[in-house]
């Protein structure tokens, strides 16, 4: 699980792109434009592949401001998405490590 006190990536996410991974869930959070505004789009998808390598269809995203409160929403909205589908996570990261021994 992400700890919101100590999940602080506002100041890099406002000039790149800030990815990590929790037990089969990959992440990606983004600075991207909504009409005039600039947001965060929070991303997850599988285990084993890359954002580019991954198709869209395995991808999930929500969008949330470009502020510390965004941040937390953020946090949250990832914990939600591990809890909600960790069969799901932890197959794929099952799979994945035994594609890497085959």
């Amino acid at each position: 699980m992400i700890d919101k006190d100590n999940f602080h990536p506002l100041n890099y996410i406002k000039k790149e792109e800030y990815s990590g991974s929790m037990d089969g869930m990959r992440y990606l959070l983004k600075k991207v434009k909504s009409g005039e505004e600039d947001v965060i789009r929070v991303t997850v998808w599988p285990e084993p592949l890359g954002f580019a390598s991954t198709p869209e269809t395995q991808k999930t995203s929500a969008e949330v401001p470009l502020n510390k409160e965004g941040v937390e929403q953020a946090a949250d909205w990832l914990n939600e998405q591990y809890e909600t589908r960790k069969e799901y996570w932890m197959e794929n990261q099952n799979r994945a490590w035994t594609d890497i021994k085959d």
